[in-house]
């Protein structure tokens, strides 16, 4: 199961499911196919609630930005 991270720090957020990762890939802009890494902010989030992604995945992402204006992850299988 693919899992989550902080890019900056490295701490993992969580595990996520195939589905979202595949949301994060369908929605968000990636530099080259083998891009894994996402700048993610509050409006980020709503667009992939709107997308498809699971409450599990938007609750998780609300929760790494808090009170930041956006927060750098990376996912890894």
């Amino acid at each position: 199961m693919p899992s989550l991270y902080n890019k900056k720090t490295n701490a993992l957020l969580g595990a996520v499911s195939d589905a979202d990762v595949q949301c994060l890939i369908d929605v968000l802009e990636e530099e080259d196919r083998k891009d894994v890494d996402y700048f993610v902010d509050l409006d980020t989030v709503d667009i992939l609630e709107d997308n498809g992604a699971s409450a599990t995945l938007v609750q998780m992402l609300r929760a790494a930005i808090g009170a930041s204006e956006g927060v750098d992850i990376r996912w890894s299988k």
